[in-house]
Order: structure tokens, then sequence, then C-alpha cells
């Protein structure tokens, strides 16, 4: 059984609290929208897509209590801007994510479309649609999560065996490394880089899981390897700095296959935002020849951002790097429960830190993009070409920016007696 970041039921939200763990499991009651915000923001939840549903579900369980309607709304229309107002403060939590914005865009979706199916719709109409939709987010992300996990294993399995041909092995299995947390205790369920990897152990294809430690904030050494040991996935944890070293001592060994992870957020050309370290790890895997994959559901695909240099990057506060904060180690090693946690100096106090909790991996590193609709390679352009997994969005997006680009220069070409080349906008012979 795998591990619950979130506990849900209607009117009720509980959510783990990650700093605790590998040493303790607790769970925080979240009933507001105040409650939901700070737990994101001090990261006793994260992962993309877990903070988008802590935050819808945060809110829906705070306007189901507080029922009938919405407190001092006596419209509908007055329910919708209470309601944006809630999510606009949720969504200054976390900034990076976009699965979080994505949500946000479809709660006050729904909402509006509650308040125009009727003229008579009131405050508990729109409460109700809230609701069923925050839900919905939830239900659908471990469907989700599920078939990343069968295409990415899939896809893996399908570039082993091309590998392989003419070969004499006839040992399918591989290794592959992931960073950071992508698992459970990052979503609703089953996860996405490591839903990938639970996908291959289930398929019998997995040989071994590396993961790094993922400083500063060590989320792969306090949850990822919490993950793989709670599930009896074979797996050896590796500081930030080791993955070259593992590259070129074991991997051939190990038959290292692949270095999967997570996106916090993925742009139109397919340069993408994840945990900080992720960068290096896709320069480095190139060197190597070893195939580098981004597994993030289609919320996490920002079209509306042309490339990785508009994507606004958290930076956190210095002491993640300073300090660390640990449950006490007994002398024969086990850990003293009932002794309280304490926090100790890695470093000079006084010293100046630079914190970015995210970097952004060029396009032009990353092989594939796995979706729950499928897999996604990089063109020959080194760019990607997500238009035929969601050809709505693009449509809407992408489309309407080009169809405006294309008015503005027959609007130059007007102007100024020139043709205005498609291409470049630049001007031409008439």
């Amino acid at each position: 059984m795998s591990l619950q970041a979130v506990r849900y039921s209607r009117g009720k939200l509980e959510v783990l609290d990650q700093l605790r763990l590998p040493h303790e499991f607790h769970y925080d009651a979240v009933t507001t929208r105040k409650d939901a915000f700070d737990s994101i923001a001090s990261m006793r939840v994260r992962g993309a897509p877990a903070i988008a549903i802590v935050a819808s579900l945060g809110l829906a369980v705070e306007l189901h209590n507080a029922g009938p309607g919405v407190p001092g709304a006596a419209s509908a229309a007055d329910a919708v801007a209470h309601i944006d107002d809630a999510l606009d403060y949720l969504k200054t939590s976390r900034p990076t994510a976009v699965d979080l914005s994505n949500a946000i865009d479809r709660l006050k979706t729904c909402t509006r479309e509650a308040a125009a199916a009727s003229s008579s719709s009131s405050p508990d109409d729109i409460v109700r649609a809230f609701v069923d939709e925050a839900e919905a987010i939830f239900e659908r992300d471990l469907q989700t999560n599920l078939a990343i996990g069968e295409h990415g294993a899939e896809w893996l399995r399908a570039q082993g065996s091309a590998a392989a041909a003419g070969g004499s092995s006839n040992d399918k299995t591989m290794s592959v490394l992931t960073h950071c947390n992508t698992g459970s205790l990052a979503t609703s369920g089953h996860g996405t880089a490591l839903g990938i990897i639970r996908t291959l152990r289930d398929k019998k294809l997995l040989r071994h899981a590396f993961c790094t430690e993922t400083r500063p904030y060590n989320q792969g050494s306090r949850l990822t390897a919490f993950e793989l040991v709670y599930e009896g996935i074979p797996a050896t944890l590796i500081t930030d700095s080791m993955a070259a070293a593992l590259f070129r001592t074991r991997g051939a060994e190990a038959n290292l296959a692949a270095v999967i992870v997570g996106a916090d957020r993925v742009v139109r050309n397919g340069d993408t935002a994840n945990k900080i370290g992720t960068y290096q790890l896709a320069v480095l895997a190139r060197h190597h020849g070893v195939r580098f994959v981004v597994a993030a559901p289609t919320t996490s695909i920002d079209l509306a951002t042309r490339t990785g240099d508009g994507i606004k990057i958290e930076e956190r506060k210095p002491e993640e790097l300073t300090q660390v904060t640990g449950a006490v180690i007994r002398d024969d090693g086990t850990v003293d429960e009932a002794a309280p946690k304490v926090r100790v100096a890695t470093a000079d106090q006084r010293i100046g830190v630079w914190n970015p909790a995210f970097d952004v991996t060029p396009a032009e590193y990353i092989d594939a993009v796995v979706t729950e609709k499928g897999v996604v390679e990089r063109g020959a352009d080194g760019v990607f070409d997500f238009s035929h997994i969601m050809p709505e969005r693009w449509a809407a997006v992408v489309g309407k920016e080009e169809e405006e680009q294309r008015a503005n220069r027959a609007r130059l070409g007007a102007k100024f007696g020139t043709a205005v080349r498609a291409d470049t906008g630049a001007p031409g012979t008439l």
C-alpha cells in the first residue's frame, strides 16, 4: 500500500506533515484556506500535484463547513468574487509550480459556469460546484499518475529492447536514477517519476533505483528513500555530488538506463523547472549517454510561457543551507523516539547564502516528457511539440497567439505599405 500525503472526505482534510518524516507520522487538520496556505508555504506538503490538491481541498473544506452559502455573499456573483479572492491568495503560496495555477483556473471557470447556468443560481450552487470540482481534481490525479507510470515504463522498455537488439543478453531489467521526491507523498498516490519506477518494478523490469539526497531540503533522503524502503523497492541513496561518479563507475554494471525526474513546470518548448540539481543531472546524463526523462501530468505543462527564461524561480530562506533538524540517534544507531528533535548548525551562520529552490533544464537535454496522454519525444529541432496531446489547450493558447500575430503583421503591412514576413515579422517587398 502506498503512503498517503492527503486524507480527505467531504468536510474533512488531513495532510501528512512531511517535515517530520521519516521518523514520525503526523497528519495536520486543514480546515481553512490559511491552513492550506501555511501547509504549502512551510513545505509540510510539497510536490506540484499535491500542492494543487491541498489548496483546492483546503478551500473546499472551509466553504463546505461554513455553509449554507458563502459568508457575506448575497448572490451567486458575490460568492464567485469571494472564492476568486481566496484562490488568488492561495496562488501566492508557491509561485513556481504551475499545477496550482492550472487548478485555480479550472476552479474559477467552474464557479462562473455554475453562476451562468441559471438566473436563479445561489451561493449554495456555487459552493457545490466548487467542492465537486476540487474533489474531481483530487480523484483525477491518481488516474493520471497510474497512466504516467504505464506510459513511462513501456517507453523505457521499448528503448531498452531497441538498444539490446542484436545483443546476447536476455536480461531486460534496468536501473534508474531519480531526483527529489515525486511519489505518493508528492501526489494523490503512486507518483509521477517515482510512479514510473513503481510500474517498472511491477512489470519486473527494474533492477535497481538510485535516489539523490536532494540538498538542501533533502527530499530525496528524507522522503524518496523512505518511500522506496517502505515499498520494498531495491534502492541506494547517494549524495547529489556522487551522480557523475555513479554514471562513470557503475553505470554499465547496473545497466543505468535513465534519469527520471518530475516537473514543477514544463513550458511550451519543453524547458522544465524542477528541484535544484536537475539541470546538472541532465548535463551529466547527456555526457554519459543516459536517457533523461521528465514525468509530468499535462496540468504541469504551461503553454503560455514560451521558454524557461519566463519561469519565476522561488528562492528560499538561507537556514535551509546552514542548519539541519533531525531526530536524536542513540549510540547503538537507533532513533530515540522520546527525545525532541534538535536543530544544529552545518555552516558558519554569518555566511551569505543563495538558495534557489528550482532550476531550469533546457529542452535540448531532455529525451522525453511522459504525460498521462502519452510520451512526447524531443523533436529534431531540439524542442517539444505538445499540440497532439493537448489540442484544445494548444488551440486556445498557441493558436490564439499566432492568430493575433498574423493580424498584427497584416495591420503593419497595411499601415506601411509593405509585406511583412510571416516567420520574423520583418518588412519585406510588397
